[in-house]
């Protein structure tokens, strides 16, 4: 098992961040996790002649953004303005860093899912999006699929279309972590394991970069009569 003291400053963000969302506070803002990660770790992210007063800011955000941030290798999700979660990957590297595996060997028995996440997910699965995207015909997508696939309409426009887009990545990042206990018998039989939730992430993901001018275009309309 690994100390946590032998960590990189990445490897101590990571840490901090589990524990941020083992907390209830997922997403969770730069500024949690700047003051997380100093009082955690004070003599690696406290400021310069005043470690035990203030943390260093640029210390936690250089590990997050840039080439080599933990962005950009998917171990943290940007999930909005200065508002991240940790990646299945960014958690199973957590598992590794502290128990050189798994946290939980994976059970025999399927995970019985909450009605409403499964309502979520097969609403998702049965879109047109998810069918386009599986059957190599990605390019045939349109923004009317991306609408159905994130549950929103073209009137929807500011915070409101801000918030669902948001609650869909929290939704997903809720039962991924679930799925670390092993994969989930839905009600039509299908099982889900964590690769194909990681695909509606990939799905979502693509849709949100592909479609990114139309959604910037509802969002302006907020305060328009």
């Amino acid at each position: 098992m690994n100390t946590v003291a032998d960590c990189t400053v990445p490897e101590k963000i990571l840490v901090v961040a589990d524990q941020l969302e083992k907390e209830g506070q997922s997403p969770f803002s730069a500024e949690a996790l700047i003051v997380a990660a100093w009082q955690k770790f004070p003599k690696t992210f406290g400021l310069k002649g005043y470690t035990d007063q203030y943390p260093d800011s640029n210390k936690v955000l250089s590990s997050i953004m840039g080439a080599k941030g933990l962005t950009n290798r998917g171990w943290l999700l940007k999930m909005g303005q200065k508002l991240y979660s940790l990646s299945r990957e960014g958690r199973q590297a957590v598992r590794n860093l502290l128990h050189d595996g798994p946290a939980t060997p994976r059970g025999q028995a399927a995970v019985k899912l909450p009605r409403d996440q499964e309502k979520f997910l097969l609403a998702l699965f049965a879109s047109t999006a998810v069918q386009k995207f599986e059957e190599g015909r990605k390019q045939e997508l349109t923004f009317a699929d991306a609408c159905r696939f994130w549950n929103i309409t073209d009137s929807m426009h500011g915070e409101a279309l801000s918030a669902r887009l948001h609650q869909l990545r929290a939704t997903l990042a809720e039962i991924d972590r679930q799925l670390d206990q092993g994969p989930a018998e839905l009600s039509n039989g299908r099982v889900i394991s964590l690769d194909d939730l990681g695909k509606l992430g990939d799905i979502h993901a693509y849709l949100e970069e592909r479609f990114s001018r139309h959604l910037t275009l509802l969002r302006n309309r907020a305060g328009k009569p």
